[in-house]
C-alpha cells in the first residue's frame, strides 16, 4: 500500500515539475540540484567535489569504464560491485529476478558496448520510475490493460508496474518465437513493448496470418529503430510506433504523440559533446537529478544522437532525430593518403536500403580495416551486388579504395543480444 501511495505522490510531483519546467519556473529545479550535490557528500567518489562548490559543472565527466571501476565508491548505499554482480548473474542464470541487496534492486545491462553495467534502485526510485512510466509511456487508465513486455531479463523494477489496472506479462527473449506467438494469441495484449528486432518478427507473423493481435499501443525499446523499420511496423500495426530511450543510466527519453523522442529534461540535465563538424551529432552527457542510491552525474554516453531542431508537438524538450547506435560502431578506414576516415553508421544504413527496395534485412560488420562482411536478405539475388556497389560508392567519396566486401548468410546477432546492423568488430579481433 505504501509503495502504491508513493507512486501516486510521485505522479503528482512529476506533473508539477513538468509544469514548472515548461513555464521556466526554475526555483524548484535549482533546489533539486543543490540537494543532489549535498547528497553526493555521502558518496566517496563525489565527496570532495560536493564539498568544494554547489555547482554540478565542477564535477568530472565520467563514462561507463570509470563508473564501473569506481562502482563501490560512487554508490551511496554501501553495496560492493562483487556482491551486486553475484546477485544479478544468479538472477540471470536462474531466471528469477526477485532477489535484492539491502532492499535495493540490482539490474544488469546487456553490455552492447562490450562492458556490462550494473544499476541500483531503491524502493523510492522504483516508485518514481513507475510514476514516470505511467506519465510518459503507459498513461493512467481507468480500465484494465494487458501489457506484453519483451525483455532479455526481468527485474523488480519492471514488476513494479503491476497493478489491478495494469497486468504486466514478461516475455523472455530467450524463449522461441513460436512460443511467443502462441502466448500472444491467447493473451491479446493491449500494449506491446519490445525491441525492434522482435517487433519485426511479430509483424512478419501477423503478415503471415500466424499472429492475430491488435494492440492499441506499440512501444519500441532497447535497440535502434531505423526509419524503414518504423515505417514497416507502423503499416503492419496500423499506428504510430512509440519509443522509449532507456539504459543502465536511466529513463532518458520517450516519444510524443508524433513519435518523436524527447529527452526528459524536467529531471535530466543534458550536455552535448558534438562529434562531427556540422554539430548535428553528439554524445549526451547526462545528470539525473533524481538518482540517489547510485548518482548519475555528468555521465557521458557512447550513443550517437542526431539532434532534431523542432517537433510538431511544440515541446521545448530536446528532440532526437535518430539514435544511430554507439560510437564503437563508427567504421574506420584509411584513404589513399593514409589518413584515418570515420564514417557514421547512418551513412551505410542509407546506402544499403536505397540500393534496392526489395532488401528486407541487412547487417554490415567491419572485421578488418580493409574488410567488411555484408548480410542481405532479399527476394532478389542481385540485391547483394547492388548493396556492395552502393557501399563502394560511399567509400570512394572519401577516397577509400581496396576494401573487400564478403557475403555472410546471417546477421551475427544471436538470441538475447541486441540487434546492431552496422557494427565495428575490428577492436574485438585484434
Amino acid at each position: 500500500m505504501l509503495f502504491k501511495l508513493s507512486i501516486l505522490y510521485y505522479l503528482v510531483e512529476i506533473k508539477l515539475t513538468k509544469w514548472l519546467y515548461v513555464h521556466n519556473i526554475g526555483f524548484r529545479r535549482n533546489w533539486i540540484i543543490k540537494k543532489l550535490i549535498q547528497h553526493c557528500s555521502t558518496s566517496l567518489f563525489y565527496k570532495d567535489f560536493a564539498q568544494k562548490k554547489n555547482d554540478f559543472t565542477t564535477f568530472p565527466i565520467i563514462n561507463k569504464a570509470i563508473f564501473m571501476a569506481n562502482f563501490d565508491a560512487i554508490n551511496a548505499v554501501n553495496i560492493k560491485l562483487e556482491d551486486a554482480l553475484t546477485v544479478a548473474i544468479e538472477s540471470e542464470e536462474n531466471r528469477d529476478f526477485s532477489p535484492t541487496i539491502k532492499g535495493i534492486t540490482v539490474g544488469l545491462s546487456s553490455g552492447t558496448s562490450g562492458n556490462r553495467g550494473v544499476f541500483l534502485a531503491s524502493e523510492k526510485e522504483r516508485a518514481y520510475w513507475v510514476a514516470l512510466v505511467l506519465d510518459r509511456v503507459l498513461g493512467f487508465p481507468l480500465k484494465r490493460r494487458r501489457i506484453a513486455f519483451f525483455l532479455r531479463a526481468n527485474s523488480n523494477l519492471y514488476d513494479s508496474v503491476k497493478s489491478k489496472l495494469l497486468a504486466f506479462h514478461f516475455f523472455d527473449l530467450l524463449h522461441s518465437i513460436d512460443a511467443h506467438i502462441e502466448r500472444l494469441n491467447t493473451l491479446q495484449p493491449d500494449i506491446l513493448v519490445a525491441q525492434p528486432s522482435m517487433l519485426l518478427e511479430l509483424a512478419n507473423a501477423i503478415a503471415a496470418n500466424k499472429l492475430d493481435i491488435k494492440p492499441t499501443k506499440v512501444i519500441s525499446v532497447a535497440e535502434v529503430l531505423t526509419p524503414e523499420d518504423k515505417t514497416y511496423l507502423s503499416n503492419v500495426f496500423k499506428q504510430t510506433i512509440h519509443q522509449v530511450y532507456q539504459c543502465t543510466e536511466g529513463f532518458l527519453a520517450s516519444s510524443c504523440e508524433h513519435g518523436t523522442l524527447h529527452f526528459n529534461e524536467d529531471f535530466l540535465i543534458i550536455e552535448k559533446k558534438y562529434i562531427d563538424q556540422e554539430q548535428s551529432r553528439f554524445h549526451p552527457i547526462i545528470t539525473d537529478l533524481r538518482r540517489r542510491s547510485q548518482p548519475i552525474i555528468r555521465y557521458e554516453l557512447n550513443d550517437i544522437i542526431q539532434e532534431k531542431t523542432s517537433c510538431l508537438c511544440g515541446s521545448k524538450w530536446l528532440a532526437i532525430e535518430a539514435i544511430e547506435g554507439r560510437s564503437d560502431d563508427i567504421l574506420i578506414f584509411r584513404n589513399i593518403e593514409n589518413q584515418e576516415v570515420k564514417i557514421f553508421p547512418d551513412f551505410f544504413r542509407r546506402a544499403i536500403i536505397l540500393a534496392d527496395d526489395t532488401i528486407s534485412d541487412y547487417a554490415l560488420i567491419q572485421t578488418e580495416p580493409t574488410h567488411l562482411m555484408l548480410y542481405i536478405k532479399s527476394q532478389h539475388e542481385e540485391s547483394f551486388q547492388r548493396a556492395c556497389e552502393a557501399i563502394q560508392d560511399l567509400l570512394k567519396k572519401s577516397n577509400i579504395f581496396e576494401v573487400e566486401i564478403s557475403q555472410t548468410n546471417h546477421n551475427h546477432t544471436f538470441k538475447g543480444q541486441k540487434l546492431r546492423r552496422i557494427k565495428n568488430d575490428v577492436r574485438k579481433t585484434h
